[in-house]
C-alpha cells in the first residue's frame, strides 16, 4: 500500500523535531536552565514514538522499493519467490503500521499528564445547586478510589443546607489528566429536591474545570506580576481562625486572575496551594488560547474543556445519565445509579473513543 503523503509529512517533520530536540538537551547552555530543560525533555519525549514510527515507515518503503526492483527485473529468477512473500507480509504490516501511525498523530502530548486540579462550583439553582456539587464530589471520590487515585482537598466553601458553593481539589494518578479531562463543563440535574413539598422536578447546574497541574518551569511567575494578601481565615475553628492570619490571597496582576486559600492552618500551606491553582488557570489559559488559534474543527472536538458548555444531564427520575457529546453515538446514555455510585469507566471509555474518532477524522 501507499502511505497518504499528508501522513508521511506529519511524521518526518515530528522525526525532524525529535531530532532537532536531542541536540538541544545535549547543548550545556540548554542543561543549565532549571526552567527550559524539563520543558524540551518533556516535548521530545512526547515525539520519540514518532521519530522511531519514521524510520520504521522508511525502512517499510524501502523494503517495497527493493522486492518491486527484484521482481521487475527479473520476475522469474531466483530472488523472486522470495520478494513475493515479502511484499505479502509487507501488505499486512503496511496496514497495520498506517494505523498506528494515525494513533500516534493524534495523541496529546499532554495527556500523560499525571496531576490535575479540578473546580466544581456550584451554578443555577441555589441551595439544590450546592447539594448537587457535593453530589458531584462524593461520584468523583469513589471513582478515584476505584481508580487508585489521591486527592487532596485544597479549597472549600460551604453552603448553609451542607453542600458547596466551590469545591477545589488536586488529583494525583496515572493518566489522571487524560480520563478526568472530558468532566470539564456544565453538569446540569434534574429531580425532586428534598425540600420540595410538591414533588416538582427541578433543574439545577453545576460548573467542572478539569487543570493539567503545571510545573514551576512551564509557567513563570514573576514577583512583580503578584499581590499576596493575608488575612484571618472565615468559617469554622474556632480561636486559631479568629486570631491568626493564615489565609492567602493571591491577584495576577497581569491577567487579573485572583486565587484564594484557607483551609490549612498554615500560611506557608495556602500560599502553596494558592501558587498551585493560579499556575494550573494560568497553564489552561494558555492552552485555551494556543487552542483558539487553531481550526474551528479542532476545537469542536470532544476533549475542547470548554466549561461554558453544557456537557451532561444527570436526570433521577428517569435514572439515566446523557452525555451531550455522545449524542450521535450509540452509547450517549448511561444508568444514574451507577454513574453517581462513581462507576465512570464505561462513559470515560466513551468519551475518549469518540474523541479518538474525531481527531482522526481531522487528520
Amino acid at each position: 500500500m501507499e502511505f497518504a503523503p499528508a501522513l508521511v509529512a506529519k511524521l518526518r517533520e515530528r522525526a525532524a523535531r525529535f531530532e532537532e530536540l536531542t541536540a538541544l538537551v545535549a547543548d550545556p547552555d540548554v542543561m543549565s536552565d532549571p526552567r527550559r530543560m524539563p520543558k524540551l525533555l518533556r516535548e521530545r519525549g512526547s515525539l520519540e514514538a514518532s521519530a522511531h514510527m519514521f524510520a520504521e515507515l522508511t525502512a517499510l518503503v524501502q523494503r517495497r522499493r527493493d522486492a518491486e526492483e527484484i521482481l521487475e527485473a527479473d520476475p522469474r529468477g531466483e530472488l523472486a519467490g522470495l520478494a513475493r512473500e515479502d511484499l505479502e507480509g509487507l501488505d499486512e504490516r503496511e496496514t497495520e503500521f498506517d494505523q498506528q501511525i494515525k494513533l500516534a498523530l493524534v495523541a496529546d502530548p499532554e495527556d500523560e499528564r499525571n496531576k490535575v486540579i479540578v473546580e466544581i462550583r456550584a451554578g443555577t439553582g441555589g441551595d439544590e445547586a450546592t447539594l448537587f456539587a457535593a453530589d458531584l464530589f462524593r461520584m468523583y471520590l469513589r471513582h478515584f478510589e476505584d481508580s487508585g487515585y489521591t486527592v487532596e482537598l485544597m479549597e472549600e466553601q460551604r453552603s448553609e443546607v451542607g453542600g458547596f458553593k466551590v469545591l477545589v481539589f488536586g488529583v494525583s494518578g496515572a493518566g489522571a489528566w487524560r480520563r478526568l479531562r472530558f468532566e470539564s463543563g456544565g453538569h446540569r440535574v434534574q429531580r425532586v429536591p428534598a425540600t420540595e413539598s410538591q414533588g416538582r422536578v427541578h433543574t439545577s447546574a453545576a460548573t467542572v474545570a478539569v487543570l493539567a497541574e503545571a510545573e514551576d518551569a512551564e509557567v513563570e511567575l514573576h514577583d512583580d506580576d503578584l499581590r499576596i494578601d493575608v488575612m484571618r481565615a472565615g468559617g469554622a475553628g474556632g480561636q486559631h481562625v479568629n486570631k491568626t492570619e493564615s489565609a492567602v490571597r493571591i491577584t495576577h496582576l497581569p491577567s487579573g486572575l485572583v486565587v484564594y486559600c484557607q483551609d490549612e492552618r498554615s500560611q506557608h500551606k495556602n500560599k502553596a496551594r494558592a501558587m498551585r491553582i493560579l499556575r494550573a488557570r494560568l497553564f489552561e489559559a494558555e492552552q485555551q488560547r494556543l487552542a483558539a488559534e487553531r481550526s474551528e474543527q479542532r476545537r469542536t472536538l470532544v476533549g475542547s474543556g470548554d466549561r461554558s458548555q453544557r456537557v451532561r444531564t444527570y436526570n433521577f427520575p428517569q435514572n439515566r445519565v446523557t452525555d451531550h457529546r455522545l449524542e450521535d453515538t450509540d452509547r450517549k446514555s448511561f444508568s444514574l445509579e451507577q454513574v453517581i455510585e462513581g462507576r465512570l469507566s464505561g462513559l470515560l471509555d466513551a468519551l475518549e473513543e469518540k474523541d479518538r474518532k474525531d481527531r482522526l477524522a481531522a487528520l
